[in-house]
């Protein structure tokens, strides 16, 4: 009887320490588990913030082009202005010392030549000033269409991908919530059964 009893209290024992183990190995897993869940909430959370930025970037893609734009039109239309003077008042120098240089003084007449040549020298220099403005105001317009469009196309990509994310990152919250609810559940059902 007495190599009966000391089985049984060797099985009591051994159930005994082997209960706590047992448990402590089932609150390890449901915490590598709910560690597992944080770090896929925190790689949500990155994702979505990367979108978010994404999306900040091509609104000021957007704003900026738009600034491109407006600025070139207000060049372009200056520059417009300038050489419509600038044609005009060559027009009228130019038949005044044309007239001039028709004179029948010699020396009035020279002098007309000389004046026609510089203003003619003057005027291209000129024109090619304005030309080279307008080609600057073109090159505006052309990279301000571009960052316009290329925002337009990163907004629309980034809306999509911000929207993925977002849903994913609450899909990845809810999955963590109901593990730890289920955890905190499990815990509360134990200490009620003891």
């Amino acid at each position: 009887m007495n190599t009966v009893m000391n089985f049984r209290i060797l099985v009591m024992l051994s159930f005994l320490l082997l209960t706590p183990v047992l448990t402590q190995a089932q609150t390890d897993k449901k915490t590598a588990e709910l560690k597992k869940l944080e770090t896929g909430i925190a790689t949500a959370k990155a994702k979505v913030a990367l979108n978010e930025r994404q999306l900040t970037i091509s609104d000021s893609l957007i704003t900026l082009g738009t600034q491109l734009i407006a600025e070139s039109k207000t060049e372009t239309k200056a520059i417009d202005a300038e050489r419509k003077k600038l044609d005009k008042d060559n027009a009228t120098k130019h038949k005044s010392l044309t007239k001039l240089s028709t004179s029948k003084d010699k020396e009035e007449s020279n002098k007309a030549r000389a004046d026609l040549k510089a203003l003619d020298v003057q005027y291209k220099l000129d024109s090619k000033a304005l030309s080279s403005r307008l080609k600057d105001a073109t090159k505006k317009l052309t990279t301000g269409n571009a960052n316009l469009t290329k925002g337009k196309a990163t907004k629309k990509s980034a809306k999509d991908a911000l929207k993925i994310s977002r849903n994913a990152l609450d899909a990845a919250q809810a999955k963590y919530d109901n593990a730890s609810a289920s955890g905190e559940n499990t815990t509360a059902k134990g200490k009620k059964k003891k």
